[in-house]
């Protein structure tokens, strides 16, 4: 539908459409409210990059992130950036907050700007409302999700197996004969809620009932929050001897409290974190971790889009496993 075909069915010129659109004075109040009618019927957009150019191929795809304080996310975005550039596209990053809404409106901001392909960068975008918009503004433009799927024929996903990696995590703490070990989480995505699982599964199979498990949240997803859960769990539960943190930084938050408090990681107690972030190499001691192999899954959603630029199959799954990198925190 272009702008033609909304003044040719609305009965005007063309240019009176544009001013409409462009929200310009001097046009009658009926016909103002018969076009916008029209533009909201049929979904309408305006190209934005047919404005000033002419071109078929822009060479511009799309990064998304929910937050761009996460240094995981930016950091992987950054490792997918160079990898398109070597091709000769030139990515947009943005972030666009933890609200449906606000996921959506990038999405359709991003289509105006004739992107050619997307990323969508953390499970935070696996909602109904993203897959809605993504079938009714982007059905035919390459789309790939780190961390997570849809069902639709043009989108691919890069999926880490971060289920399996806490259990892994949790076996890990038995053979270390920890005895009572709890388990952190930062926020409520999909993929902190796997992780979340994978404690919890990993704990019964272990032979833990409900009521020896340890579930915590935090306020927030930084290193005071950690700092303030873990103050709380080691006054609750003085014989706790192992945690799992959901993130990093959360971790290095919950080995400074352990040291305030007087106990000795990992002697007293033994802390896991998750990324493999530069948070764990620098902390005291260093922070055991699990490896969700963040350049791995980059390169590889990197690989999906390119795939998909280049008129490949699309809708496929590349799956990864954790690794734990034991450092001196366990």
């Amino acid at each position: 539908m272009t702008i033609y075909d909304i003044a040719r069915e609305a009965g005007v010129a063309a240019s009176t459409v544009s001013r409409v659109i462009n929200n310009k004075p001097g046009i009658k109040a009926e016909t103002r409210e018969r076009i916008q009618e029209l533009l909201k019927k049929y979904n309408y957009t305006p190209d934005i990059a047919a404005r000033g150019l002419v071109k078929k191929s822009t060479k511009m795809v799309g990064i998304l992130i929910v937050d761009l304080r996460v240094a995981h996310h930016v950091d992987g975005a950054f490792y997918m950036e160079q990898e398109l550039t070597k091709r000769g596209y030139c990515a947009i990053i943005m972030g666009t907050g933890p609200t449906d809404e606000k996921k959506t409106e990038f999405i359709r901001l991003l289509e105006q700007r004739r992107v050619e392909g997307i990323v969508l960068m953390g499970s935070m975008f696996m909602t109904e409302a993203v897959k809605a918009c993504i079938e009714q503004y982007l059905p035919t433009i390459p789309v790939v999700i780190v961390n997570g799927k849809f069902p639709l024929h043009n989108v691919s996903g890069v999926v880490v197996d971060e289920y399996g990696g806490i259990r892994d995590c949790v076996d890990y703490f038995v053979k270390k004969k920890r005895k009572k070990i709890a388990f952190v989480l930062d926020s409520l995505s999909p993929s902190n809620l796997n992780k979340q699982n994978g404690y919890i599964d990993g704990m019964h199979e272990h032979g833990f009932s409900d009521e020896e498990l340890l579930l915590y949240t935090t306020e927030d997803s930084n290193h005071q929050s950690g700092y303030d859960t873990t103050m709380k769990i080691i006054k609750e539960h003085p014989d706790v001897d192992g945690i799992i943190y959901s993130i990093d930084l959360i971790a290095v938050g919950g080995i400074r409290a352990a040291h305030d408090l007087g106990y000795r990681v990992p002697d007293d107690i033994a802390m896991i974190g998750v990324d493999s972030s530069v948070y764990g190499e620098i902390s005291q001691p260093k922070l055991t971790t699990l490896d969700n192999k963040l350049y791995e899954i980059s390169k590889a959603a990197a690989d999906l889009l390119i795939k998909g630029l280049d008129g490949e199959v699309q809708n496929n799954v590349i799956n990864f496993k954790c690794e734990i990198k034991e450092r001196e925190s366990t």
